[in-house]
């Protein structure tokens, strides 16, 4: 597990190099690393740009060649550049320092990214990139297929809207719609066992642009993948080890013995338990509507109940055929393999001061009673279970990033659970991965050779790293309330809501545009 978990989303970079000889006769050796060094002679003869003759400034730029000679403004060159005799120079990427009279020139050539996991961050992270002519993204997942292992994830306003910076805002919604989404029109979070069993503690309400959808896994990674390049996503890829070349870059062996070469190196920290447990499921609407009651699903709602030990949480997915059910519950002992079969004596003794309670018992139990018509002495309960109707229930542990100590190590950088692995108590670990595409997509958007590639890896690593962290301890303590474990407020419904309505201002309040240009202003600063 923690192979996987260490190679869930990792960054490996690497470019090609080109020569130009055509340029030779104005080369030097004054600029270090990828850049060509053309010195410009005083006549400008070479140039059709004015150049700060006064200062001999150093001009750096990327260059998009629209010809080795006879290049002429008129030559049409990409984005914001201008001609000159010996190609297309990207005026925005140009710096000045004093006292050089050397142009260097930077190529700009293909980066190629390996990406390691082909989950939802994965597949978002490649989404990201491939919006970058200059980016070739190759996806590697371990598994025989792409698949995404859960049930259905909630995303609130702020994760939509990083997703919307990815793909952007038009096909994010049509994602969401072609994966099943199901717009939860409030959220209810309840008592669910004890004194106050009943009680409301927050009723939420939402509208189209904040409201959380609840979508499938499965069928949003399914939407997320279908963009990319068959040609460029390479299932059964099991990552076997890395090894360092004798050039420094870095040799990654699949488990196949196929062997692909990167500049890069990895480093993670694993993640441990949290302290609490899950299981999920996914059963049919009708079948979770006898289960608990029809009440509870008069609207679109996502609820949650709170209890002594324990929080309960269903709500609607897959276009209202299908409802997720889960259970979560403090974890005293985790089992070294993250797992432990999960039974009805094993449920009834975590939610034994639930049972008669409004929602613990139906969690557990679907009571259906058979017909009048078939002859019995006396009625008949058939139990068919929400949470144990599946072929190995299991309660899997929940774990976390106590203190990743860095995202990048070079060229290469962590991203998703890799990264920042978090509870799920505050619905935030895929806004999360969406925010390390956005910042990702935005920085290496910018990186155009592979000598700066370390560089926005560590101004990724520099404004996503403390954030996630927040979020990873902001979660953990949510769970605890949830449970009933936090010391002061218990059970109490007021004392709850009291602590829980100011924790997810920070994970919804950021403004993401102004987090893009963070990130930019960082990688200027490094």
């Amino acid at each position: 597990m923690l192979a996987h978990i260490l190679a869930v989303a990792s960054l490996l970079a690497l470019s090609a190099a080109h020569d130009y000889p055509e340029i030779d006769q104005y080369t030097s050796n004054d600029c270090s690393g990828d850049p060509i060094s053309v010195d410009i002679p005083d006549d400008q003869a070479t140039a059709d740009i004015t150049l700060d003759t006064n200062s001999q400034s150093l001009f750096l730029a990327n260059a998009t060649w629209a010809g080795f000679s006879d290049a002429s403004a008129d030559d049409e060159c990409a984005g914001d550049s201008t001609a000159l005799d010996t190609g297309c120079i990207d005026l925005t990427q140009i710096y000045t320092a004093s006292g050089s009279s050397v142009f260097c020139v930077q190529s700009t050539s293909v980066i190629k990214i390996a990406v390691i996991g082909g989950g939802l961050a994965g597949a978002t992270i490649a989404n990201a990139l491939l919006r970058h002519a200059h980016l070739e993204v190759h996806v590697y997942e371990s598994a025989p297929e792409f698949s995404e292992r859960g049930a259905a994830i909630g995303l609130p306003g702020g994760a939509q809207r990083a997703l919307q910076q990815v793909v952007g805002v038009s096909e994010a919604s049509a994602m969401l719609q072609r994966a099943g989404a199901v717009l939860q029109e409030s959220t209810r979070t309840c008592i669910g066992s004890g004194t106050h069993a009943g009680a409301i503690i927050l009723d939420l309400g939402s509208n189209t642009e904040t409201g959380t959808r609840v979508v499938h896994r499965a069928s949003l990674l399914r939407e997320l993948l279908a963009p990319l390049p068959a040609e460029q996503l390479h299932a059964g890829k099991a990552l076997s080890e890395i090894t360092a070349t004798a050039n420094g870059d870095i040799q990654v062996t699949f488990s196949d013995g196929q062997k692909e070469t990167f500049h890069a190196t990895a480093d993670a920290d694993a993640p441990s338990p949290a302290g609490f447990w899950d299981c999920r499921n996914v059963v049919p609407f009708d079948k979770a509507k006898e289960a608990l009651g029809a009440q509870y699903f008069e609207t679109d709602r996502q609820y949650g109940w709170a209890g002594n030990g324990a929080f309960i949480m269903h709500d609607v997915l897959d276009n209202r055929t299908n409802v997720q059910s889960v259970i979560s519950a403090i974890e005293k002992d985790p089992p070294k393999d993250r797992k432990r079969p999960l039974t009805r004596e094993f449920l009834e003794e975590t939610l034994h001061e639930w049972l008669d309670g409004p929602i613990g018992k139906g969690m557990i139990d679907v009571r259906l009673h058979l017909p009048s018509y078939l002859d019995l002495e006396k009625p008949t309960n058939l139990a068919n279970q929400l949470i144990l109707d599946q072929p190995e229930p299991q309660a899997y542990s929940q774990w976390e990033h106590k203190s990743t100590r860095t995202f990048s190590n070079g060229r290469v950088c962590i991203v998703g659970d890799a990264a920042h692995a978090s509870t799920p108590w505050q619905g935030a670990g895929t806004g999360q991965a969406f925010e390390d595409a956005m910042i990702l997509g935005t920085l290496l958007g910018e990186t155009k050779v592979s000598s700066e590639l370390a560089r926005a890896f560590q101004a990724y690593d520099a404004v996503r790293r403390d954030r996630c962290q927040r979020v990873i301890d902001s979660s953990r303590g949510t769970g605890l309330i949830f449970c009933g474990q936090d010391p002061d407020a218990g059970l109490d419904p007021e004392k709850i809501m009291g602590l829980l309505a100011p924790r997810w201002g920070f994970i919804a309040g950021i403004d993401l545009a102004a987090y893009k240009e963070e990130a930019l202003e960082k990688i200027k600063a490094l």
